[in-house]
């Protein structure tokens, strides 16, 4: 099986071992934001780890941090109130001036400031990124931001917010992909300033809100890159977004795997351990099989993001198998585990919704279709 950083995952899963099924069964029943075992992995560096070793991170690849955040998911974790710290690196890493940099990174990486939300997806527009109509326009040395976007997850417990929003009217551009940029928003200053959260009760806890900018003021130095270029900058936030969700996604299926294949061995019905029936064993092999061929996939557009190449259809693709399998591997074992499976002690239930999640967010797996049909396969544009 692919293991790299083996070292690094042992870490983690001595991490994960501090916050066993009660903790996260307590947060989930509660809606609680899990800010222990958020605090647990800042202070031990895991959060900062795309960093640069010169503004306090470690300066390592994104392999690594697909490593941990598998590891916090095989463990029976969930990565989700913090892995967006790990995808929205992209954006600023890459396309951040070298003064904004030096301004956030040190303390992102110290955990004085949090990095969480990303501000995209908009009600009227969903996965059409390119139809957003929060505005920011220019007054002065400030853009002036209005609109809303909807499931900016962990914008409640985030100092830091990756915004797109468009800065040229869409009849105005030439091309579909200009007019919009990226910004760094300062939320503690704009909560005081016309920004409003509101949280969406969902059917796991996963922190999602929707977000109103009202007026919004955002110095004009907190632009990333050149103003109207800020579609492909995030580009390269979502293929590490995907890649690392679909780690999330394949941690998730060793986990359930495990959990069945455990129960299977201890369980005796008739006298015998269920896992000695085929309708019991066959289930958990194929999701194993397909665990494992998603993992080569999701190990593919690792090596092609961390080579600078194009990873588009490997990350949308990986994204898509990961999350696949992991749901395969969710019903096996909850067929396995029977009404166990329902029980909030066992986990298993809690662990089917979280990862139920991955085959709507981030991106559908009727967009990624699409997306492979058009630039893989050379097919008529579908939408």
């Amino acid at each position: 099986m692919i293991q790299k950083h083996s070292e690094i995952r042992e870490e983690v899963a001595k991490l994960c071992a501090r916050f066993p099924g009660p903790y996260w069964q307590e947060k989930d029943r509660h809606r609680d934001y899990p800010a222990e075992f958020v605090h647990a992995l800042t202070e031990a560096g895991y959060l900062s780890v795309l960093i640069p070793e010169e503004h306090g991170g470690a300066g390592l690849p994104l392999s690594a941090a697909a490593a941990i955040l598998e590891e916090i998911h095989a463990q029976g974790c969930n990565g989700g109130a913090c892995h967006a710290q790990m995808y929205t690196m992209g954006t600023l890493l890459r396309h951040g001036s070298d003064a904004q940099r030096a301004a956030y990174l040190p303390k992102i990486a110290s955990g004085d400031l949090r990095l969480q939300a990303f501000g995209v997806t908009e009600p009227t527009s969903g996965t059409d990124t390119l139809s957003l109509k929060t505005t920011a326009k220019r007054d002065g040395d400030d853009y002036i931001v209005n609109g809303q976007k909807i499931w900016t997850s962990r914008a409640e417990y985030s100092d830091l917010m990756i915004l797109l929003a468009r800065t040229t009217p869409q009849d105005e551009v030439t091309k579909r992909t200009a007019g919009l940029s990226v910004f760094i928003l300062d939320m503690l200053a704009a909560k005081e300033n016309g920004l409003t959260i509101r949280p969406i009760e969902t059917m796991m806890n996963h922190s999602s809100t929707e977000v109103f900018f009202d007026n919004v003021r955002i110095p004009a130095a907190n632009l990333i890159g050149e103003e109207g270029s800020g579609f492909k900058y995030i580009l390269t936030g979502m293929n590490a977004e995907r890649i690392l969700i679909a780690s999330e996604c394949i941690g998730d299926a060793k986990w359930f795997i495990e959990t069945a294949s455990a129960y299977a061995r201890e369980r005796k019905v008739f006298n015998r351990p269920i896992g000695q029936n085929q309708g019991i064993q066959f289930p958990i092999a194929k999701a194993y099989a397909h665990m494992r061929a998603a993992e080569l996939m999701v190990h593919d557009a690792m090596a092609k993001y961390e080579a600078g190449e194009n990873c588009g259809a490997e990350a949308n693709m990986a994204k898509m198998l990961a999350a696949d399998a992991s749901w395969a591997a969710g019903e096996a074992c909850v067929q396995t585990l029977g009404g166990f499976g329902f029980a909030a002690e066992y986990d298993v239930e809690r662990k089917f919704r979280e990862t139920r999640l991955y085959q709507v967010a981030p991106i559908s797996t009727n967009l990624i279709l699409s997306f492979v049909a058009e630039h893989v396969l050379n097919l008529p544009r579908s939408y």
